[in-house]
């Protein structure tokens, strides 16, 4: 599998370097992160890359909320890091099972997934960000769950975050009321 690698920056490095004008052609590849990687450099990605924000509709409202927090410092000391998910879920099994696949982004808070949706982005930004491992759930007679570890695509990574983060909208707002 050709692999791409994040750069703190938000650069897109194929071989060691820049992928240039041409970065569709990765959204299959393997997205490596460079090891200070953060929220914000995902960002960096979506403005050297505009054509990105094409992926998703969430994307417009997102890039706001990103352009309208300070440029740095914005880590909730509380996180120790964001980490990209994988949950593939068999569930009706046996009988007529259905296979669910999906990607999620959580926190780490000393050593545990948290969902990140009572964070404003503000408090994001500038937290590591790390790619996870693939849960195997499945839900039958009994419950079973295996972890494993995965490899995510360039496009996986923009989408499933850009997804996660378009429940924040409303959070900000939420925030502001208070």
């Amino acid at each position: 599998m050709n692999t791409v690698a994040l750069s703190d920056s938000g650069l897109l490095l194929a071989e060691g370097k820049d992928v240039g004008s041409r970065p569709l052609m990765f959204l299959n590849a393997q997205v490596l992160l460079a090891p200070d990687c953060s929220l914000r450099s995902y960002f960096r990605l979506i403005e050297h890359y505009p054509i990105f924000s094409d992926l998703n509709a969430f994307f417009s409202t997102c890039m706001e909320l990103y352009r309208s927090c300070p440029a740095s410092g914005c880590h909730d000391p509380s996180l120790d890091y964001l980490v990209l998910t994988k949950t593939i879920e068999m569930i009706g099994f046996p009988g007529n099972p259905r296979l669910d696949i999906y990607q999620s982004l959580y926190g780490i808070q000393d050593g545990n997934l948290i969902e990140i949706r009572q964070f404003t982005l503000d408090t994001l930004l500038d937290a590591p960000l790390k790619l996870g491992k693939l849960k195997h759930v499945v839900f039958g007679d009994k419950m079973d769950m295996f972890e494993f570890d995965t490899v995510f695509t360039l496009f996986e990574l923009i989408d499933a975050i850009v997804w996660e983060l378009s429940f924040h909208g409303s959070l900000l707002a939420c925030d502001i009321r208070r």
